[in-house]
């Protein structure tokens, strides 16, 4: 009797744990979504204060270059975001990802690439030069 319960509690406790840690992925996956988003947000900022600096000729050239860099960011976050309201889009979007970086083109601003990636990225550009 002891083993049959045995045999019962332990595919429970396994579905339990799974749950917990499910939970935990998507947790930890919201929050970098979270900081990702904290961070654009602060960069268009940013970027929206250097482009009324430079309507007034207050603006340096790094600062307009800064600013320009971040507006390409913000029209590749709206492209993505046409994509997101389309059906299929959970699969849709990860193949335009993987597309897009098969061709050399990043599609993700630059807030949501992960660190690894652009350490990848900056050896690659050393090896081609």
């Amino acid at each position: 009797m002891k083993t049959l319960r045995y045999f019962h509690k332990v595919p429970l406790r396994v579905l339990r744990i799974e749950k917990l840690s499910l939970r935990l992925k998507t947790r930890r996956a919201m929050i970098k979504l979270k900081i990702a988003l904290a961070q654009e947000k602060q960069e268009t900022i940013l970027m929206l204060t250097t482009y009324k600096n430079y309507t007034q000729g207050q603006a340096s050239k790094a600062e307009m270059k800064m600013a320009n860099e971040q507006m390409v960011n913000v029209l590749k976050g709206i492209g993505l975001g046409v994509f997101a309201v389309l059906p299929f889009a959970p699969i849709t979007i990860p193949m335009i990802i993987k597309l897009g970086r098969l061709v050399g083109v990043e599609v993700l601003p630059s807030a949501f690439i992960g660190k690894k990636e652009v350490v990848k990225k900056e050896v690659n550009k050393k090896d081609k030069k």
